[in-house]
């Protein structure tokens, strides 16, 4: 199915028209047939010629209906500007056509109708000079007579050539529904209307109903589209929903169905705003501080703060699910007239609260385009999760970056917070060196992370940079000194720091007091001549390590606590391990005190720890097996 909206002047034809090509009626009401004049939204389809299903939907023509006819239109890819023979191109000809103009619509035909009432060459070619400088430009031109049926079938020609030539929407994007009819069918409950654009939703789907209200969730009963019932439909599409368990007083012309968690409702965001016509971009400083934007269905008002020569920040009465690159339509309801189009360049924006704010935003917003990618808004923002910026409308395959927790950090901006936490290390070491690092709370803080769990993508990232750094110098330096036989001299990590048991640390016990150090080193020497013959306490402290100082040396990952007072090297327990492997299956406390050649003090904590961490177990008889 393909779907087209009408558009043009009061009473030049448009349902009748409409009428012809379907044998429909489009106009619903009494009131709209007894003045001869649509007033709200109509709906007709028909099966053209050349095969294609072409659903139509007729918009008012009147001026005090613009805001209706803007919610016809603002989903629909494609128009036909309908304008008679008799009274040629009028106001709402124009107003129409500034409309389609800031939506981004380029693909219509022109249509002049009674062209059996005057020659149609000079309404025609009027109309023509009007389109000279938009985007509807040299669209193709068909003058007909619905009373006569004069230029039918060349105009179906020319719709079934209108529809092949537009793209295929994608079945697999998200759907964003926008309702421009809700009414109540006895037995069924709330029906809702509006035109599919792309995705595809199917019978007992859960979507997401945004309204003036706020958001809940709601299933999809049942579908129709054309008048049938169908299990699945997808855009472009007509398309009737019977919602399960919604009254019919929760939903309006105006709401949004969304799929569940791929969209962003924003009140505020920037934007590019666009000329009707060629030539023009309105003068930011001329316009209203109050507009309304016409976006899908809805209309809303907006309150507009310029923040360059073309770019404004409006915030909205109520959120509306926009993606960067959306087209919508500012309208002036006091003049009645369309101000400017206008290109989404932001959802999520930055507040403006300090002084130069504002022209700063300006000067960045001149950059962007509102074709973004991931690493661009990464870029500008640091960081962002990658639900929001899919919610934005950007693409994240592929993307490379430090990630966690579900959030993406730009490269420059992890950099920064792994130097920030080098700084920040280096302080409080300097200011307490028994009690090193930083818990994970403070390392967040002073790295200015949203989460804790980002910390480790922060390290890793910087240790991959400097491996990369350090390679390239390495063969940089191996090219230019080759001749001389000089060997590059490795470099140090540029942060040496690791998240270990929840403390952001230095990676070596570099950071300790000099006495620390040396005390460790000593003891490092007695255990690795009887790795299992813990020290006595005599022994520790006339080394100097108290309780703290081992602590200390536990939490920087130079000992391993098997009790209190019982400390060994970090690699202690896995060499346990294999020595134990060379007894029979099932082995004494006994037996492996022996093979240990240590004590009872120390073999009794060990044997546990090996249990706690599933290393063996104890049998019935208590002894004790390896798993």
């Amino acid at each position: 199915m393909h779907v087209v909206a009408t558009a043009g002047h009061v009473d030049h034809g448009k349902s009748t028209l409409v009428r012809a090509l379907t044998g429909m009626e489009p106009d619903r009401f009494a009131e709209e047939k007894r003045r001869g004049m649509t007033i709200d939204l109509g709906f007709a389809w028909t099966t053209l010629p050349s095969g294609p299903i072409v659903a139509f939907v007729d918009v008012p023509g009147h001026e005090r209906f613009v805001t209706t006819m803007l919610a016809g239109v603002g989903p629909v890819p494609a128009v036909l500007l309908v304008v008679s023979a008799d009274e040629g191109w009028m106001p709402q000809s124009a107003e129409h056509v500034d409309a389609l103009v800031a939506l981004g619509v380029d693909r219509g035909l022109l249509v002049v109708t009674r062209s059996d009432l005057m020659e149609p060459e000079l309404a025609r070619d009027e109309a023509r000079e009007h389109l000279a400088d938009t985007p509807l430009a040299g669209m193709p031109t068909v003058c007909v007579s619905a009373r006569t049926g004069a230029g039918m079938d060349e105009l179906r020609t020319a719709l079934g050539e209108l529809v092949g030539g537009m793209p295929e929407p994608d079945p697999a994007a998200d759907v964003r529904f926008w309702v421009d009819r809700a009414f109540s069918v006895r037995g069924a409950g709330t029906v809702v209307t509006g035109t599919l654009g792309t995705g595809r939703i199917r019978a007992d789907d859960e979507l997401e109903l945004l309204t003036a209200d706020g958001t809940r969730r709601v299933g999809v009963r049942g579908l129709q589209t054309l008048g049938a019932p169908v299990g699945e439909v997808r855009g472009v599409s007509r398309v009737a929903l019977n919602l399960r368990g919604l009254p019919l007083e929760a939903v309006a012309r105006g709401d949004v169905l969304l799929t569940p968690g791929a969209w962003l409702g924003t009140d505020v965001v920037d934007v590019r705003l666009h000329g009707v016509r060629a030539g023009g971009t309105p003068a930011v400083a001329s316009l209203p501080s109050e507009l309304s934007l016409h976006v899908g269905s809805v209309a809303v008002p907006a309150r507009l703060r310029p923040l360059g020569a073309d770019t404004v920040r409006l915030r909205l009465r109520r959120p509306v699910p926009l993606r960067i690159g959306d087209r919508a339509v500012l309208r002036d309801p006091g003049r009645r007239r369309v101000t400017a189009g206008l290109t989404v360049l932001d959802v999520r924006p930055p507040p403006l609260r300090r002084r130069g704010s504002a022209a700063r935003r300006g000067v960045e917003l001149a950059g962007m385009t509102g074709r973004s990618s991931a690493a661009e808004e990464l870029a500008r923002r640091g960081l962002a999760r990658g639900a929001d910026l899919r919610a934005m409308g950007v693409s994240i395959a592929g993307l490379d970056v430090p990630a966690a927790a579900g959030w993406l950090l730009d490269p420059d901006r992890a950099s920064r917070a792994a130097a920030a936490l080098v700084t920040a290390v280096a302080a409080h070491d300097a200011a307490d060196p028994l009690d090193p690092g930083l818990s994970t709370e403070a390392a967040r803080r002073a790295a200015d992370l949203p989460e804790s769990k980002l910390l480790d993508a922060v390290l890793r990232h910087a240790q991959k940079s400097h491996a990369q750094k350090s390679h390239a110098q390495k063969s940089h330096a191996q090219k230019s000194h080759a001749e001389k036989g000089h060997a590059e001299k490795g470099h140090a990590d540029p942060t040496g720091l690791v998240l270990r048991n929840g403390r952001v640390v230095r990676s070596a016990a570099a950071g300790l007091p000099a006495r620390v150090r040396e005390a460790l080193d000593a003891l490092r020497h007695d255990l690795e001549r009887a790795p299992f013959a813990a020290p006595e306490a005599d022994r520790l402290a006339e080394l100097g390590l108290g309780p703290r100082e081992l602590a200390t040396l536990v939490r920087a990952g130079e000992l391993l606590r098997v009790a209190d007072g019982v400390v060994l090297l970090p690699t202690a327990d896995a060499r346990a391990v294999e020595v134990l492997a060379g007894l029979d299956e099932e082995f004494t406390l006994s037996a492996a005190r022996q093979a240990l050649g240590t004590s009872r003090r120390v073999a009794v904590p060990l044997l546990e720890l090996l249990a706690r961490t599933g290393r063996t177990r104890r049998t019935p008889d208590g002894g004790h097996r390896l798993v």
